[in-house]
């Protein structure tokens, strides 16, 4: 279910070519712990067991984009090369490096893969609200949310087989902190993400309209690390949850609204806003009402680490900022209320922003995500 791996298989067929699967294992990234490389890590591991099965050869290499891409390209006589789209900083700036260390004769494509309209077709401007968006993408909607065409068998195997990928010495490269601990609920993979959309449309979908935002209740889907590890697509779960619009119509039309308009606005704020993470991005509006109120008395101030224990004189705030650490995962309508917490509570909308954008990054399996910032 990728639409990248689709156009490069497309392309490979086409010229008559082996398909490679280049992974480059960056050591550290934006705040993540090991909790969000073992996820990925597990994930990858079910990804090279079906290019295997493909017949598409699946390449781990240890690095940054730049430094180990263009040799392999050269290494292997690679004629072009497809990548997917992130609109956050990091992930473009490998883009551009890798773009400016290739063989000039090697064609580089990208391909928005995980927006279901991508990102730059969407809207060629920053938007400002879901309203403006929302026709933009509900008019693209038929030409871009279809059924996807299957990867099937590459007929053209690797003149020599991928090296075997020894994941004991992936875990050893990473720079990251062990500290914050793999969670229990959530598996990672394909196969597992599936079982959890299954599970939604089985038994939360028909509440999910009339209480996602109740805390108490089960009815979110529950699958965003899934989504932000690419380990299941959003098309694919809209896709499925959309076969049942006959029966929970309130409940599908709610989902499609939060995981097509309100997540590719986010999408939409990160591609166009070069200053996403930082005061300096919001509305003019939105700075004057903080500058405005950057000297109000605050009753309760409370350092980094307090805010990181779940220590404050509110029990509310306090269970879920522990959640988020012990599960990887805070309730959306919760996440609301406990950001906009943490700019009661702190110095300045500069701290509060650097506070909730690190324990977001640090502690949830989605974090260092466009829909976090």
């Amino acid at each position: 279910d990728n639409w990248a791996f689709l156009y490069a298989q497309r392309l490979a067929l086409k010229q008559e070519l082996p398909l490679h699967v280049c992974f480059c294992l960056v050591p550290k990234f934006l705040d993540a712990t090991i909790r969000h490389y073992d996820f990925m890590l597990r994930g990858l591991q079910e990804v090279a067991k079906e290019c295997a099965e493909l017949n598409i050869s699946f390449h781990l290499l240890l690095g940054y984009a730049k430094d180990v891409l263009p040799a392999f390209v050269v290494e292997h006589g690679v004629g072009g090369l497809v990548t997917d789209f992130c609109p956050l900083r990091l992930p473009r700036q490998w883009v551009e490096d890798v773009k400016e260390r290739l063989p000039e004769d090697v064609p580089f494509a990208q391909v928005d893969a995980h927006n279901i309209v991508p990102c730059w077709v969407a809207s060629p401007k920053q938007e400002y609200t879901a309203w403006t968006i929302r026709g933009k993408i509900h008019a693209q909607l038929p030409e871009f949310l279809t059924e996807f065409p299957p990867i099937i068998c590459h007929p053209y195997p690797p003149s020599c087989p991928a090296e075997p990928i020894t994941w004991e010495a992936c875990y050893s490269s990473l720079q990251v902190d062990r500290t914050v601990k793999e969670v229990e609920w959530a598996t990672p993979g394909t196969a597992a993400g599936m079982a959890v959309l299954q599970s939604f449309i089985a038994e939360r979908l028909k509440y999910f309209g009339s209480h996602r935002n109740d805390p108490n209740k089960a009815a979110l889907s529950n699958l965003s690390p899934w989504f932000h590890f690419g380990q299941v697509s959003t098309q694919r779960a809209i896709l499925e949850v959309q076969k049942h619009r006959d029966k929970y119509k309130e409940s599908v039309d709610t989902f499609v609204e939060e995981a097509v308009v309100r997540r590719e606005l986010a999408e939409n704020f990160c591609y166009y806003n070069e200053n996403y993470d930082s005061v300096q991005g919001a509305y003019s509006w939105a700075q004057t009402t903080l500058k405005l109120h950057a000297k109000d008395k605050r009753p309760f101030l409370y350092t980094l680490e307090e805010l990181e224990q779940g220590t404050t004189h509110d029990p509310l705030w306090n269970a879920a900022q522990l959640q988020m650490v012990q599960e990887g995962k805070m309730h959306g309508f919760l996440r609301m209320y406990w950001a906009k917490k943490i700019l009661e509570w702190t110095h300045s909308p500069e701290e509060a922003l650097r506070f909730a954008i690190y324990l977001n990054d640090r502690y949830e399996l989605d974090g260092g995500d466009p829909n976090g910032y």
